[in-house]
Order: C-alpha cells, then structure tokens, then sequence
C-alpha cells in the first residue's frame, strides 16, 4: 500500500477516478460476501454494476447506527477462521458494535495510522507516547500501534490517565510526541506546575489529539487548544476518525482540516433529505470504507456534523479536507429558539481555568422541548463565577442556561466512570426519557 500515497498529490478528477475504481470493486465484494449488503440490493432492485460514479451512491440506501446494531452479525463477510481482532464501538449513541478484522484489515488500519503519524512529522526512530488504552477491545489505540510498528517509531505504551505515570515515562525516555485527548494535557501542565517539572522544556515537540476538536469551523485555535498553547507551546495536531469508517483524517502543518486517505474511504456529506450540501456547508457526514474485508460499511452515517473543503492544501496535497466536527445529529439541542451543539458549549467551560470538571446535561421538560444543565465544580465556587458562565453563554450562544456547583468528587464520578473508555462530559436524558 505504501505506493500509493503519492496519489493525494496527484488532480483532484484522477484521485475521484481512482477511488471510483476502487468502489466498484468494493461493490462487487459486498455483493459476494454480505448477508446485509445483498438484501438491500435486492429489496431496492440495485443493479451494483450500474453504479460507477460516486455520484451514483446516492441511488444506494444509507447505512444507519441502528442497522449496524440491529443486524451487526450479518454486516460479516468472513468467516470467524478468518478474523484475527474483535474491536467494538464507543456506544457513545446507542448499544456498542462489534467489528471483526482479518489479517488484511490490521496491515490496512496499519496503513492507515502510518500515513497520519507521517504527515505529522512522526520519523522512524522517533519515540511516540501512546496515552491512550489497548484494552476494552478499543480500536484507535491497537491502530496507533500498528501504525508507529509500521513506520519504525518506538511505543510508550503508558496507556490513559495518571499524570505522574505520563511525566515519570516523557522524563525517563524523551519521546518527541505524544498521543493524547487535548483536555488531559490540562491535567499534565497542572501536575507539572506543583511538582515543578520543567514541561516547556521537555522532549516533547508535538501531540496528536484524539477524542476533542481543537478548531472551529473557520480553523481557528478553540479555547481548549488556547489553553494548552499559552501554557505549552507545543504543536497540536487533529485526527479524527472511528471504529465505523477504519479510516482517520489528520491534520498537516497547516492546519487547515483533517486530509483523506484517497485509497481507504470516500464520503459524503449530506443535509436533512440526505442530498449533498454545497461545498464548505455543514451537513452529516457518509462514510464508505473502501478495501475493508471483516465487517464493510457502505454509506454509513456517521452522525456528525462537518464541512468538506476541496481547495488546495498548502502542504501540496490536492485531495479534500474534513473540517472539525461541528457537532453530532442526534445531540443537536433546540434551546430558547437557538439551535446548539455540545462542542461549543464544552469550549466555553473550557475557557475557565478555576473550573475543575463539568457535566452538560440535556432532558426534555413538560411541553416537549430542551432544557440544558450544566453541572460545575471549582476550587473555590462563587456566585460571581456563575454569573460569568452566564454572561459568557449569553454573549457568545446567545442563551443562558441553568448553572449549579457540584463537588468534584460527585462529578468524578460520572465523568470517569471506570465502564467508559471516554471522558462522559455530555449526558443527553431526552433518550433515557422516550
């Protein structure tokens, strides 16, 4: 596979003829090997060899979460003898999915992570800390992995949390890079602070951040990556990716969005009535792995919300770009006449350093529409605080929920709870209600 990533640099119409290419030869192997794939090509009279362009997907059905969880044993198109890894889904938005990977699937998300580690400037023979778990069948860590083994970087295998354990690791062996959810970083500086670690001048170089975006939508710096750079000038890079697409876009030098893998993945980006958004315009993003044999998705939605930007990369990439994810459909909040996402609010909090934790909570009231609590906990809670959350949503999202203090242990508590192999910072109650 290594050939083929001089394809991102050639015109964009030979990247989208290639990939045409490669669906078509995608198509052919769902409708050989998957139980699910073949119904709905038969239940909707789809002739697969009429479908060249990637055009003509909007002629396919889209694949949604609940298909995946309802029929997950048919999307397989091997069998067991073949599959080598069991990986399974977050179930951030519902019941987690269970994934089968071959041998082919492991050298492909290889591949795959190689690239990202590449463009970030990841060398061979440079020591990368992997802050992130290997266990709980969790499939971005086993693909860090794959990928710094691929391209000959050395592992720090310190896994999530503890910031003593991260420091003890970066000062005993110097790695260059980390891998790491941005807001633990926050942790690490303040760790750093009272046991007087010198961080500004450690190894570390750069950090690939995985779980929380750090740009808006016009690619600027968010109050978390503010944060972080005013305390640790250190790059930081974005990739976004999930179990679902097998694929990740990371983020160049110029950070101008996550960059596709041509030979992997195609997407879509769509609105309500699922038809293409213009370019630059949020929609959903429509994910279909390409080269994947365990469990092949077509037209996934992914339930998150992003903009595609097709403009040449300064880096000299001509492939498109993924935007930071704006939001996801089904945490869309309509509050007060004003439509919100989660990712904005998070990044107002984050803009309080006395802040220690915080709960978003969304539930339904008695008519039938949003209310939002936010949960607090500080060092030393005041009302003037509050106020100032308030005053600060008002300015900037132009609505001022409910604010109240809670102890940091309480919050703890649910934000780590020890089941969940992500941070819960969001809780969305309308669904625990229906």
């Amino acid at each position: 596979m290594e050939g083929k990533i001089v394809m991102e640099r050639q015109p964009p119409f030979e990247i989208k003829a290639y990939q045409e290419e490669l669906l078509r030869r995608q198509l052919l192997y769902l409708s050989e090997h998957s139980p699910y794939y073949c119904r709905v090509f038969e239940k909707h009279g789809i002739d697969i060899k009429t479908i060249n362009t990637i055009e003509d997907l909007l002629r396919i059905p889209t694949t949604s979460k609940d298909d995946v969880q309802q029929f997950n044993a048919d999307f397989f198109c091997t069998p067991k003898s073949e599959i080598i890894d069991y990986c399974s889904t977050s179930g951030t938005l519902g019941k987690p999915v269970t994934f089968g990977l071959t041998e082919a699937d492991l050298e492909r998300l290889a591949y795959n992570e190689m690239r990202s580690f590449r463009r970030i400037g990841v060398q061979k023979g440079d020591i990368v800390q992997l802050m992130t778990t290997l266990d709980r069948r969790f499939m971005a860590g086993l693909a860090y992995f794959l990928g710094l083994r691929k391209l000959g970087a050395g592992v720090l295998r310190v896994g999530s949390g503890i910031p003593q354990m991260q420091w003890d690791s970066i000062l005993q062996h110097a790695p260059r890079f980390l891998i790491a959810v941005p807001s633990f970083l926050l942790k690490m500086i303040e760790y750093a602070e009272k046991q007087q670690i010198d961080y500004r001048g450690s190894s570390v170089e750069a950090v690939l951040c995985i779980g929380e975006s750090l740009r808006d939508a016009s690619f600027k710096d968010n109050m978390l990556a503010q944060r972080i750079k005013e305390k640790w000038p250190i790059e930081l890079f974005s990739t976004y990716a999930s179990t679902e697409m097998g694929s990740a876009f990371t983020e160049c030098e110029a950070f101008m969005g996550g960059h596709l893998h041509e030979d992997l993945i195609i997407t879509e980006v769509l609105d309500e009535d699922e038809r293409p958004v213009e370019e630059g315009q949020p929609g959903e993003l429509v994910v279909t792995p390409l080269g994947i044999q365990g469990v092949p998705l077509l037209r996934f939605k992914t339930g998150d919300i992003v903009r595609r930007h097709s403009e040449p990369c300064a880096c000299g990439c001509e492939s498109y770009r993924i935007g930071p994810v704006e939001g996801r459909k089904q945490h869309m909040i309509k509050y007060k006449g004003t439509t919100l996402f989660p990712p904005a609010m998070h990044d107002l909090l984050t803009g309080f350093p006395d802040l220690e934790h915080h709960l978003i909570e969304i539930s339904q009231n008695d008519i039938g529409t949003d209310e939002i609590m936010i949960f607090v906990s500080a060092r030393q809670p005041s009302e003037r605080m509050l106020q100032q959350i308030k005053d600060l949503f008002r300015a900037k999202l132009r609505v001022a929920p409910s604010v109240e203090w809670r102890s940091a242990e309480d919050l703890q508590k649910v934000i780590f709870d020890s089941m969940s192999r992500k941070p819960i910072t969001f809780i969305d109650r309308r669904k625990m209600n229906c």
